[in-house]
């Protein structure tokens, strides 16, 4: 999709669903390289576990960055318990854990659970989103 058409609120060509909808898309082993790897949309993938306190607080805030940023930045989820390769192929030792890409490459990560304010912040430093 290219930017310039991003607001235009694209649609699957195969299944119509839009691309879109300001929840975090769900990564697993399987769509990694489909949702991250290939997109030229700069994507942000929380990492996280079910059983992680940390990781079920900052839920509500990567909620609320999804309605914020989309469709200039794709949020995304991985849970690690249940696409452990993907885990082990980023390296990922804590959660929760943000790992941004750019073209498909990791270009910056932070670990913990960040306020909205600061994700923002740490957003615009990494200049993903304005």
């Amino acid at each position: 999709m290219p930017a310039v058409r991003l607001g235009e609120r694209p649609h699957c060509g195969r299944c119509g669903k839009a691309l879109f909808d300001g929840h975090p898309a769900t990564v697993t082993d399987a769509r990694f390289g489909t949702l991250v790897e290939r997109t030229q949309i700069p994507v942000l993938l929380d990492c996280w576990a079910a059983w992680c306190g940390p990781c079920r607080a900052f839920a509500p805030v990567f909620e609320q960055a999804a309605a914020y940023y989309e469709p200039r930045l794709r949020l995304a989820r991985l849970d690690t318990e249940h696409n452990p390769a993907t885990a082990v192929k980023l390296a990922i030792r804590s959660i929760p854990t943000l790992v941004a890409f750019r073209g498909g490459r990791e270009v910056a990560r932070v670990s913990g659970a960040l306020p909205f304010t600061q994700l923002q912040e740490w957003l615009q430093q990494q200049q993903l989103a304005g």
